[in-house]
């Protein structure tokens, strides 16, 4: 069935979907030459020495007397060209885009007004102040990025490829074709959808699927890429190049369910749409109007251009992304690392958080949470004896078995014999005594009578059998992470709703949300199925936040309005997400929410403050009382007051 979801649709790269804060590059792989350019054009676009040198230009000739007055206006219009040409070209696309009303049309139209009028330097500082806020944003987002990239093992880009005369060459998993036989040693990933040849061993899927129970494979067993190899070195037959795995086409429907999240704008680029076209309205009202009443077609041209110099929005340029600035940093501190402003202003928004189980509200391991021995039996007896027979396995339920039995201050015995019956336990001679430790089909096909019994709310059960009789049954279950019964409840006085997607059995869904109190629970779910639900949980109760950890979780991931990962999870998943969670901690969403809405709350009060400011000066400029120096003078105070303003959010808690 996964396969069948993830047949290759290929790459839709060219297709302009992409954003800054949702693309998705699947280059690292080799399967698609994406078209669209990445992240750091912005970057090549704008280098920081543009920024250095119209700074040190703008402030040489306007604060010294080094440059003759003669060629202070070309050294003005070189700083201006330094540090606008971003917005000019800005602009000057949307113009022909037909969408010219955003920040960049009203920031070209004002400063070129100031040239016109001669207030040559307060044209170069309206772009310096620009250029200064979005260096700011530039700087949180790239760190953040930086900060993801060191926190996440990137997967595979070599093969150990077995040779005709039976050594080992390491190439990359692009060049290796079907047919080639590699070697997958214990702890590596496999790199690529395949055959085992050679070797047995527990393979970690949940990744994959997102369960913690770890699969047996054996010579003839079918292994998909994205799996780890736990136990045993495995050589295994490609049946599929690198462009064609599974985990090659999972990042490919990252891509398509990216293209399906929905387009968020920037709240500056929002605002924008409404400021800039009143603005240039009133601009444009003002010259004319009242010089038919008047005459003066000078003054009222002149006072039009005044006008649009005073509205320019430096301030607010500066305020917005310096509030985003410091609440990324602010979330940076706590483990909540944001891949851009977008995600944080978006989270504010947030109608359900929707939580994968295993791995994001569970630990993804196995604890013995109950022993049930029967009736002429004790509990340690049958916990010490199953422990003994277990020593010698490495499966995950095993070492839990030995782990309780250690933590009880049990005595061990090393078993003389032990036999791992595929799929269903193993037996085992510990001293005196025949030991039968597995599944039910294991008892029944050992012939052991099993008495009537409840079933067990939660996890799996673990029979064990001692000398050809029932002795007892061992419940072991994944545990609830500490603080996400806290979590949920914070979440939930947010007045947000928690619902949880999984691939597991509703039964073990249910038990798990009546614990931890979500809300709406949706279990048996397929990858695709995930991604429907949670467009159908988005018509329900409004933007959802999907927080996940495994390969299976990054379509939902992407397509989520925010996608936030668990920094110990699959790296396809972590690449895919908007926000990342170092530290695992479900505490860490609703301390995310929180951040998200403080740092809203201070962008706004920055705007309200600016736009306060500069509606006064906007009067007093009308009335012939405020001067170009004025109007800098005000956007440069409010700009310095948002900062101190916006600093009050690294002192939060």
């Amino acid at each position: 069935m996964a396969e069948e979801f993830l047949k290759d649709q290929g790459c839709s790269c060219c297709n302009g979907h992409h954003d800054e804060d949702e693309a998705v590059k699947l280059d690292a792989v080799g399967t698609c030459g994406c078209c669209c350019g990445d992240d750091d054009n912005d970057e090549e676009e704008s280098p920081l020495w543009t920024l250095v040198a119209g700074t040190v230009l703008f402030l040489v000739t306007y604060l010294t007397g080094i440059i003759p007055d003669d060629f202070s206006l070309p050294a003005y219009i070189i700083a201006y060209l330094f540090l606008g040409y971003g917005v000019l070209r800005e602009a000057g696309e949307n113009i022909m885009k037909r969408q010219p009303f955003d920040e960049n049309f009203l920031m070209a139209v004002a400063t070129i007004g100031a040239f016109a009028i001669g207030d040559y330097p307060e044209a170069v500082a309206v772009m310096l102040f620009s250029r200064i806020g979005e260096a700011m944003e530039d700087r949180a987002v790239n760190r953040s990025r930086k900060q993801v990239a060191a926190a996440i093992d990137m997967r595979p880009e070599v093969v150990h490829r077995v040779t005709a005369d039976g050594s080992t060459v390491t190439i990359p998993a692009k060049d290796a074709a079907a047919g080639d036989v590699v070697v997958v040693r214990v702890g590596d990933r496999i790199p690529l959808d395949g055959v085992v040849m050679a070797g047995e061993s527990l393979i970690d899927t949940s990744a994959l699927t997102g369960e913690p129970v770890p699969v047996i494979c054996r010579e003839g067993s079918e292994v998909l890429s994205g799996s780890i190899n736990t136990s045993g070195v495995l050589h295994v037959k490609v049946t599929k190049p690198l462009a064609e795995s599974m985990v090659t086409k999972i990042l490919e429907s990252v891509e398509r369910a990216a293209a399906r999240k929905p387009k968020i704008d920037r709240f500056i680029t929002r605002f924008s749409r409404i400021y800039t076209p009143v603005v240039v309205a009133i601009a444009a009202a003002t010259p004319i109007i009242p010089s038919l009443v008047t005459g003066q077609w000078h003054y009222w041209i002149y006072t039009a251009l005044t006008f649009l110099v005073i509205s320019c929005p430096c301030a607010l340029v500066l305020s917005v992304p310096l509030s985003f600035f410091v609440g990324i940093g602010a979330a940076s501190k706590q483990g909540i690392l944001f891949k851009g402003g977008i995600a944080m202003e978006q989270m504010k928004h947030i109608g359900a958080v929707v939580f994968d189980k295993t791995g994001t509200i569970t630990k993804g391991n196995f604890v013995v949470h109950q022993v049930v021995p029967a009736d002429n039996r004790s509990a340690d007896d049958v916990l010490c004896l199953c422990a003994s027979a277990e020593q010698a396995s490495n499966h995950p339920i095993a070492r839990s078995v030995v782990a309780q039995a250690c933590e009880q201050g049990l005595s061990l015995t090393e078993p003389s014999e032990m036999e791992e019956i595929a799929g269903q336990g193993l037996k085992a001679q510990v001293g005196s005594h025949s030991v039968l430790c597995g599944n039910r089909q294991l008892m029944d096909g050992q012939h052991i009578a099993l008495p009537a019994m409840d079933d067990v709310e939660y996890g799996s059960e673990l029979y064990v059998a001692i000398d050809g009789a029932y002795a007892g049954r061992l419940v072991i279950s994944d545990t609830i992470k500490e603080d996400a019964v806290d979590a949920v409840k914070a979440i939930s006085r947010m007045g947000i709703t928690t619902a949880m997607l999984t691939g597991d059995s509703q039964k073990a869904a249910d038990y798990i949300a009546s614990k931890t109190g979500i809300d709406d629970v949706r279990a048996k779910l397929l990858p695709q199925d995930k991604v429907n639900q949670m467009d159908a949980l988005r018509k329900q109760y409004g933007p959802v936040l999907f927080v996940g950890d495994g390969i299976n979780d990054a379509p939902v991931l992407a397509g989520a309005d925010v996608g936030a990962a668990m920094g110990s999870g699959a790296d396809a998943a972590v690449e895919a997400a908007d926000v990342v969670f170092m530290q695992s901690r479900v505490s860490a969403v609703p301390a995310a929410l929180h951040l998200s809405r403080e740092t809203m709350k201070i962008a706004m009060e920055n705007v309200v403050f600016a736009l306060g400011v500069k509606g006064v000066v906007m009067i007093a400029g009308f009335a012939g009382y405020a001067s170009m120096w004025a109007a800098v003078l005000a956007d440069s105070g409010v700009a310095a007051l948002c900062v101190l303003n916006s600093v009050r959010m690294l002192y939060k808690k």
